[in-house]
């Protein structure tokens, strides 16, 4: 291409960084640009959120009116900026890689509290400019208060700095791309799967004009064709609901082991408790449709839920359920137990990893009182297990997420092969973990407490039945059957196991906690 490129941007820095980066791109394959800095609606407005302002795009609306007018030749967005509808004569040329789209939650350091979920104090102040941060923020943590927040990262950042907040949300791929020392902060990751992005995030899209054939041509060398799909399906979703920047919708499409996975989260105001879901299909074809169905208005929900725990009043699952009239049926088929009293503490010597399988493994070690005679790292299976360590006031060094045990031993053994590695757990432990490790890992397996099934339990007439356990489902089908028309979702792969040696449906969820399991519910 022998002409001179316009690159219509922000003036923001990240504006600037994501822009010098296509221009970087560019030389790459010998294409020469330059810069235009372009202001937008949203740069002039910063004393409105969001959901104030008129219209949409109001990121993206000034730099596509230069590119139709022919001023520049490209325009450079954020992906998540751009409505769901380019303009008449504009199409999006090339997407880029996706950076990383987690959260990152940055908290003053004498405004942390370890035993609190998302590690910010009760009550905290946190600001955000995004309703659909705000409406999974108060899912988890409704004690906070949350505020506006708006200017470019470095702003915002300074503004928490000035201590006008406790603490703050940012996308990680902001912060990233600019390379910014955070540690004055506390800085707390939250993974795409617990607060659901935005749809797009993390993604630069290059816009050029329709005619531009030989441009567009040319710009497939910068064209990521799988992120891309994976976009579609998130702007699709986004598109059907009619939202902009102001829908508390968040929509995060990724492809593992041969399935798309798509996670969903959407309230109608950013102070209403979201509803949630996971699905996975083998292809991208109607799986948007497939998204939005399930969050239909008149579609119906199940009239009542049997859960094999007992559920607090604040429990996230209840309140889940309950915002559509879901009666609950919440009891355990089993009691736990304490197997020891005290243990000799020279186990903990040399210990240079805990590693928690469940939350009743923390409660019943921590009761034990150990003293560590050195740093010791943990580890844990599932957010329900990590927020019973937060209360005994430890963060945790490794989560394992989701259901597949033997893929979460298989991640831990990457960091713990070679050390020597605690186990504190049931009496008669399944050593899910424990077999992933090498030869050369020393494990010691510290049985902690035992389970004990009820007797003579009362069988459950609800419609959709939720055990947690291997245990459980035990003492439920000691003595009871399942209806034909009762639907059954099992926490993971070893209670499902029963399941399966019963020949009986199930459904596992993404993940093994609450979280998981309500999303598994809303997804039959």
């Amino acid at each position: 291409m022998d002409r001179k490129l316009i690159i219509g941007t922000r003036g923001s820095e990240l504006a600037l960084w994501q822009a010098n980066f296509v221009k970087d791109s560019l030389a790459a394959i010998n294409i020469t640009a330059e810069l235009k800095i372009i202001k937008t609606q949203g740069d002039r407005i910063l004393n409105l959120s969001f959901d104030k302002l008129e219209g949409k795009g109001f990121f993206t609306k000034e730099l596509e009116e230069e590119l139709i007018a022919g001023t520049i030749d490209i325009a450079v967005h954020s992906h998540k900026d751009l409505p769901t509808e380019n303009p008449p004569g504009l199409i999006i040329a090339a997407v880029s890689e996706r950076e990383d789209p987690a959260e990152l939650l940055l908290i003053l350091k004498d405004c942390v509290d370890v035993h609190q979920k998302l590690s910010v104090k009760y009550g905290a102040i946190v600001g955000t400019s995004s309703n659909r941060r705000k409406a999974q923020l108060l899912a988890h943590r409704p004690d906070l208060e949350i505020e506006d927040l708006r200017g470019n990262v470095p702003t915002r950042i300074g503004k928490l700095r000035d201590e006008k907040y406790d603490a703050i949300m940012l996308a990680k791929a902001g912060v990233t791309r600019l390379g910014l020392d955070l540690s004055e902060f506390h800085v707390e990751e939250i993974t795409p799967v617990e607060l659901i992005p935005a749809p797009a995030q993390g993604a630069l899209a290059i816009q050029i004009r329709e005619t531009d054939h030989e441009l567009y041509e040319a710009l497939q060398a910068l064209h990521h064709a799988d992120v891309a799909e994976e976009l579609a399906v998130e702007r699709t979703v986004l598109k059907l609901f009619g939202g902009g920047c102001h829908l508390p919708l968040g929509c995060y499409c990724r492809k593992e082991d041969g399935l798309f996975q798509v996670f969903t989260s959407k309230a109608n105001e950013g102070d209403e408790f979201p509803d949630r879901l996971f699905l996975e299909a083998p292809t991208t074809e109607g799986l948007a449709e497939k998204v939005v169905a399930k969050f239909a208005k008149d579609r119906k929900h199940p009239s009542s839920v049997f859960i094999s725990r007992e559920l607090g009043e604040q429990s996230y699952f209840r309140k889940a359920l309950e915002k559509h009239g879901i009666q609950i049926e919440d009891r355990s088929l089993i009691r736990t137990v304490p197997v020891i009293t005290r243990f000799d503490s020279y186990i903990l010597k040399n210990i240079d990893w805990v590693f928690f399988s469940s939350k009743n493994a923390v409660e019943y070690f921590f009761q034990l009182n150990p003293q560590f005679p050195k740093k010791v790292k943990f580890g844990v299976m599932g957010s329900g297990s990590e927020e019973m360590l937060r209360r005994k006031g430890h963060f945790t060094d490794y989560v394992g997420e989701g259901t597949d045990t033997a893929e979460v031993a298989e991640e831990f053994a990457k960091l713990a092969n070679g050390k020597i590695v605690l186990f504190p757990g049931a009496e008669s432990p399944m050593r899910s973990i424990q077999q992933g490790l090498s030869a050369d890992t020393k494990i010691i397996d510290l049985p902690v407490y035992e389970t004990v099934l009820e007797e003579d339990v009362e069988a459950s007439g609800a419609d959709v039945m939720v055990f947690t356990s291997p245990s459980n489902v035990e003492a439920y089908f000691a003595d009871n059957l399942l209806d034909p028309y009762q639907k059954v979702v099992a926490i993971g792969k070893s209670t499902g196991k029963k399941f399966d040696e019963m020949g009986v449906k199930y459904t596992l969820p993404y993940s093994p906690d609450e979280v998981g399991l309500a999303e598994a519910v809303f997804g039959l």
